[in-house]
């Protein structure tokens, strides 16, 4: 298994422990679950750019790379449906996507043609990413604020409505790219 591949999976494993930050009462859990979350995406950028630079581009790697980014994302944003941070149709739009998608690359597969990312789905899961780390962060200032007193409710309700706001481009964006796959795709399941 070369590097960038190793990468994709060490991805993998930290949703784990960034699930774990997350959800833990240890004062600085949140702060932890944002700094697993950045080297979590970091990895991504990483294993795509060792991977070109090198001329490790594997099939494996074409495939799991997107899968370990769902992975990362999806447990994120579960997350914050528990935490009733976002709303759940939100989640289930881009779980339905994904699961539309990899179904497509497994259908790509068995028809020996690997599906790679596209411009639209690169764009998808950057806008994603950025909100996953705004709510991150809104969940460690809102934490220090109310230690530190400075947190109000005119705030909160302010932090709501622009994850929320964050959220509609986010679904917005991931229905594009999934629309994008299926017709560049389409004469795999036509």
């Amino acid at each position: 298994m070369n590097l960038p591949n190793k990468l994709t999976i060490s991805r993998i494993v930290m949703t784990f422990v960034f699930m774990f930050f997350l959800f833990t009462r240890w004062e600085y859990g949140k702060m932890a679950a944002l700094i697993t979350f950045a080297l979590a995406s970091f990895t991504d950028y990483l294993d795509g750019w060792i991977a070109k630079k090198r001329g490790l581009i594997s099939d494996f790697g074409k495939l799991m790379d997107p899968i370990a980014d769902k992975i990362l994302i999806l447990a994120a944003f579960l997350a914050f449906v528990e935490m009733k941070l976002i709303p759940a149709w939100t989640v289930v739009i881009i779980i339905f996507r994904e699961f539309i998608i990899t179904g497509l690359r497994i259908l790509g597969i068995i028809k020996g043609h690997i599906v790679a990312a596209s411009r639209a789905g690169k764009h998808k899961t950057i806008s994603q990413v950025v909100t996953v780390f705004a709510i991150l962060i809104f969940l460690v200032v809102r934490e220090y604020g109310q230690y530190y007193g400075f947190w109000s409710e005119r705030i909160e309700a302010f932090s709501r409505n622009g994850i929320f706001c964050l959220m509609l481009v986010t679904v917005m964006l991931t229905l594009v790219s999934g629309i994008s796959y299926l017709e560049r795709n389409k004469r795999l399941f036509l």
